[in-house]
């Protein structure tokens, strides 16, 4: 049996600028963690002649192109796998739809365990590109390039997404004791929305290539806001980033209708009035975790999104990106 992982992520600044609706014209860029949160992908040979996939549904078909899951019948195809006989399951440990690019894990840590079958030896940064070209380019998703490769890369990562389809990543320089007081500091509560991030993003692609002044200003700033983000957590001032934080979500949050809902601002408003200095919707909006960064207040702030009905999920950094676990 082959077991790989990926790691689920956080976008921690200039989020939607890795859209190539955007960064074809303009160069996108943002920073991004990944956080000890994963997708598993175990898969196996067996004795009976035909694909056996389970995940939110079991399929059991004979042939590649009859297997209804977009995502795993493209990544066998680019692989080149089309013998059956092969058992596939998927687990997460939080569930998708929720804002942490599970889609981007899911599909790296797929691409690592076939490509482990086959004995190919490829880089992550490989598998990120592979991940991007089946879900932008051959599902024709409205997605980004965040997190196929935060998933496969981990760590705390600088992305840029260059005009010509390449991205740039760079690890931040990020001190010990900042990622720790990162850690420490940082409360991610979910909120019981989840959510198709293609829908909502959808609506951000097309008014780009339309040219919607509102949209491309927004952006601009957003992405200003990820450059500004780096050079707050790598000089260690954290209340700076909590303030960018915040000024980030009100951006995002008028960039569509979608990113939010009454519920959810009321939830956030609860938190920024009772210890948060600032937070965000993560992932693409609408639904999934809030998460806020706060110091002196966290008790407090834990104590007041409890009793609202918000779950805590804790988590640390994860730096190992894609990887096989067993095999």
């Amino acid at each position: 049996m082959i077991i790989a992982r990926s790691p689920l992520r956080i976008s921690l600044g200039g989020g939607g600028t890795d859209l190539s609706s955007y960064y074809e014209r303009f160069g996108g860029f943002l920073i991004a963690a990944a956080i000890d949160k994963y997708v598993y992908i175990t898969l196996h040979e067996t004795f009976v002649p035909e694909f056996i996939i389970k995940y939110s549904k079991l399929e059991r078909v004979t042939k590649v192109d009859d297997i209804e899951h977009p995502i795993i019948r493209e990544a066998l195809k680019l692989v080149g796998i089309d013998q059956a006989s092969l058992e596939l399951t998927s687990m997460a440990d939080i569930p998708a739809g929720t804002g942490l690019g599970s889609s981007g894990s899911f599909t790296t840590a797929l691409l690592k365990v076939l490509h482990a079958f086959k004995k190919n030896l490829i880089p992550n940064t490989e598998i990120a590109a592979q991940a991007c070209d089946i879900e932008i380019n051959r599902l024709r998703e409205p997605v980004g390039k965040q997190d196929q490769y935060i998933a496969a890369l981990g760590g705390i990562t600088c992305f840029h997404f260059h005009k010509d389809g390449t991205v740039e990543a760079c690890p931040a320089k990020v001190s010990e004791e900042t990622r720790y007081n990162l850690e420490d500091n940082l409360l991610m509560f979910f909120t019981g929305y989840s959510r198709s991030a293609g829908s909502i993003l959808k609506d951000q692609n097309d008014k780009s290539k339309q040219d919607d002044k509102t949209m491309l200003e927004n952006l601009h700033h957003t992405k200003e806001l990820g450059y500004a983000s780096q050079k707050a957590i790598e000089s260690g001032n954290l209340r700076e980033f909590a303030r960018l934080m915040d000024e980030h979500w009100q951006r995002k949050r008028a960039r569509s209708s979608g990113m939010s809902n009454p519920k959810i601002n009321e939830w956030y408003d609860l938190a920024m009035a009772n210890g948060a200095l600032g937070g965000k919707l993560i992932g693409a909006g609408g639904g999934g975790f809030l998460m806020f960064y706060a110091e002196e207040g966290k008790a407090k702030l834990r104590h007041v999104m409890r009793e609202a009905g918000l779950k805590e999920v804790r988590f640390r950094f994860d730096f190992e990106g894609t990887k096989l676990v067993g095999s």
